[in-house]
């Protein structure tokens, strides 16, 4: 069930909640156990979704959850203050470093990683033309829960606040996601980059990872020395129910840190490569082929297996023709049918060695082979080697029927007969056959 927190010190969430309650069919009930100001009196139940009113402001409710009928995730529908413009965006809660606003000293409350993605999408559905959608990172409290937990929020001043038309972006989406899960099998904590942050929004967006717990340069400099901090950063790893760490911008004694703490910092390629591939299949892959930051790719069966394999090396030569002739082809080839392969060009033309699990090596070769077909005029593919064969347009035969170089070999080349002397050469007599052997 989904909790919905509405601040009466905060005439935004206030609207946000009004255009709750005007979008659904809600059950009124009476809590005589509460106070009105601590969510008690009237409060408002739907299909998987509860709405209760405080007087408090949200980031001083420490234990909130408490007040609903054990939700399994809870939103603060909250105003967003700041110089951006009108905006919807969301993010987890704590502090990495002291407690100027609500929460504790270094103590982070439970985040809601696959909540948080879903919502970005359900912002982008809703949003109205004028407003931007955006992630920020965590920064401040409160602290304690009780449950998973995202600010939802409409910013980002006077206009906004009072504006129907975003209140009701931000009620419609709640509506969306509440029957999501906080969690998904994926998820990392992000370290690094400004209060608002498109490199982890990014990857929020385009991949199947979701972020939990974000600590900007910011709220790192606000923290305690990493060596000293390592309960903080672990609480980071542990309320995001993550193992991976992207981190924006060097900070060497950091990722040391992480490390030791036994998670892994990872690159952005890393997660783009690794979206959709079970992470049990990237752990396997890499340990037979090599590391993603080295070039290893997974394939589109990596999606859909997860088992033996058969590691074979790529035929170097009609490879590197094939991506030659067309680097994407080339690609493609390889990529439908490995389970996950060796790059180079910054994982642009496969080399090296394949996995494969559903195919084997004739049906790799074959496939590459196939690309030649945009160059040479036959292909064929034998026990032990490609062939490809083709006639080209040969300047010294041109030369030797009298042909001077210039318009005249142009025609020639593109299959057009010209005029010698009152004599006509057809193309054929000035083309020469080829064959180039590629083993298999």
């Amino acid at each position: 069930m989904l909790a919905v927190v509405v601040s009466r010190a905060d005439r935004a969430s206030e609207h946000i909640g009004e255009r709750l309650l005007a979008l659904e069919d809600w059950t009124e009930h009476e809590d005589a156990s509460r106070s009105d100001a601590d969510g008690g009196g009237t409060y408002y139940t739907s299909d998987g979704i509860e709405l209760r009113t405080f007087d408090e402001l949200h980031l001083h409710l420490d234990d909130v959850a408490g007040a609903f009928d054990g939700p399994s995730l809870l939103f603060f529908a909250s105003r967003h203050a700041g110089d951006t413009g009108p905006l919807l965006t969301a993010h987890a809660t704590g502090n990495f470093g002291p407690d100027e606003f609500g929460g504790s000293d270094g103590e982070l409350a439970r985040a809601a990683p696959n909540a948080l993605s879903d919502l970005v999408g359900a912002f982008e559905t809703h949003a109205p033309d004028s407003y931007v959608v955006g992630l920020e990172c965590t920064h401040h409290g409160p602290s304690r829960v009780g449950c998973p937990s995202l600010f939802v929020e409409l910013g980002s001043d006077d206009e906004q606040w009072d504006d129907p038309a975003g209140a009701e972006a931000v009620a419609r989406a709640i509506l969306d996601v509440r029957e999501t899960n906080p969690d998904r099998e994926r998820q990392f904590v992000g370290f690094g980059g400004g209060h608002y942050v498109p490199r982890f929004e990014r990857v929020v967006r385009e991949t199947d990872w979701a972020v939990g717990h974000i600590a900007a340069d910011w709220c790192l400099d606000d923290m305690a020395h990493p060596r000293e901090a390592t309960d903080t950063i672990e609480q980071a790893f542990e309320q995001s129910n993550a193992d991976h760490a992207l981190v924006d911008g060097e900070y060497p004694v950091l990722r040391e840190g992480i490390e030791d703490l036994g998670y892994r910092v990872v690159s952005e390629t890393w997660l783009r490569a690794t979206s959709g591939v079970p992470l049990s299949t990237v752990e396997a892959m890499e340990a037979q082929l090599g590391a993603v930051e080295d070039g290893l790719r997974f394939g589109t069966p990596a999606g859909r297996y997860e088992g033996l394999v058969e590691i074979v090396d790529l035929p170097a030569e009609l490879t590197e023709e094939a991506a030659n002739i067309d680097p994407e082809a080339a690609l493609g080839a390889v990529d439908s049918l490995a389970v996950a392969f060796g790059t180079e060009e910054s994982g642009t033309r496969p080399v090296g060695q394949a996995a494969l699990a559903e195919t084997t090596r004739g049906d790799l070769v074959r496939a590459l082979a196939s690309v030649l077909d945009a160059k040479y005029d036959e292909v064929v593919v034998e026990d032990d080697r490609v062939v490809a064969r083709e006639s080209a347009f040969d300047p010294a035969k041109a030369r030797t029927l009298g042909v001077e170089e210039g318009p005249a070999f142009g025609k020639l080349a593109a299959g057009e007969s010209v005029a010698v002397g009152g004599r006509e050469i057809p193309p054929e007599r000035v083309r020469t056959a080829r064959e180039v052997e590629f083993p298999r």
